[in-house]
């Protein structure tokens, strides 16, 4: 056998030396990046996060951690064509790791493809059943796509694996409402309140689930709850305007729906409401100006037509209220019967 000679094997001991320092310069380098984006995404602080794991990336495109942080990153970022991308890539890579494929089903969601959405979060809940989070994040999905059952039941296993969660119990009491069941709807916006207070729209939910079953006394009541923590939001003050005018209110009923319009110049609901208020109050000018903006507003609702000609008709008007009966008459063929949230009206 040929002996090597010493040179030789001095220069290779050393190359191998280098070698073996580089690689483990590199690893280091690449477990201190993820160490700066794992702690910047803790904060909530996403542009380093996501400039850490960037560059880890382009160290190690083959390191798992490296691929779920670039991931997230990517989604708090709000750069989602990216995040699917870099998502569909690495799910491909590692298609059982659950957190992959919840980020991108994540992504999905927030692109508006929920279809894509659902489908990866499905997945991702084969592999990781016992995450309540992945139930609670498919439920959105979900409730999205108007799937209330399937919402519904997504939830409640969310809530018997956190039953601390609160938004969770806000979000099946919407879904129990959307599907006919609301006395189950308000059990769960009542343990809402319980286990948070201060959780957003729980009193305003509630108020409209009494409502819903005619308990406007106890539905005013809520509605008033919500706005002394959020005196600005319309929807809420125009139900409350609306419960007001259910009972009898009509002064008081007058003055929210006015503020509800002035809030949301939009709200068709509201002016519709705001005109039957002033013609019971004997406005019948300002009524007419009201339920014509609730026409212009939303012109396949028959409602306000029914309303400007009983209005019409009082101030002698017969030849427009004649026209505003055949409008309604001939819109009210049409109209679809509603139920949920989405409650029909009485004209």
């Amino acid at each position: 056998m040929k002996c090597i000679p010493r040179k030789v094997l001095v220069r290779v001991l050393a190359v191998w030396l280098l070698i073996s320092a580089l690689s483990a310069q590199t690893g280091t380098s690449i477990q201190t990046l993820i160490r700066q984006g794992q702690a910047s995404l803790e904060k909530e602080d996403f542009a380093p996060a996501l400039s850490a794991f960037e560059q880890a990336y382009q160290i190690a495109p083959e390191n798992l951690q490296v691929n779920r942080g670039l991931l997230l990153s990517l989604l708090q970022s709000g750069r989602i064509p990216d995040a699917i991308t870099t998502g569909s890539r690495a799910v491909e890579r590692w298609p059982q790791d659950a957190e992959l494929q919840h980020w991108l089903g994540l992504a999905y969601f927030k692109a508006g493809r929920n279809t894509d959405a659902a489908k990866t979060l499905q997945g991702a809940e084969k592999l990781a059943p016992g995450s309540a989070d992945l139930h609670f994040d498919l439920a959105l999905v979900m409730l999205a796509s108007s799937d209330h059952a399937a919402a519904a039941t997504e939830l409640e296993t969310a809530i018997k694996l956190k039953p601390s969660n609160a938004l969770a119990h806000v979000l099946l009491g919407r879904a129990y409402q959307n599907s006919n069941r609301t006395l189950d709807a308000i059990d769960q916006f009542k343990i809402a309140l319980r286990l948070d207070p201060q959780i957003e729209l729980g009193h305003y939910h509630l108020g409209f689930a009494y409502a819903s079953l005619g308990r406007n006394r106890e539905a005013i009541a809520e509605y008033e709850k919500e706005l002394a923590r959020n005196p600005e939001n319309g929807e809420v003050v125009y139900q409350l305007g609306h419960c007001l005018l259910e009972t009898g209110e009509v002064s008081q009923a007058n003055t929210e729906l006015r503020r509800a319009t002035q809030l949301d110049p939009r709200n068709q609901a509201a002016f519709y409401d705001l005109g039957k208020a002033q013609f019971a109050q004997g406005d019948s000018l300002e009524s007419i100006a009201s339920l014509r903006r609730a026409v212009e507003l939303k012109p396949e609702d028959p409602s306000p037509h029914y309303q400007l000609a009983r209005v019409l008709e009082k101030m002698g008007q017969k030849e427009e209220a004649r026209q505003q009966w055949r409008q309604f008459a001939e819109l009210k063929k049409n109209q679809a019967v509603t139920g949920g949230m989405a409650s029909g009206r009485s004209q």
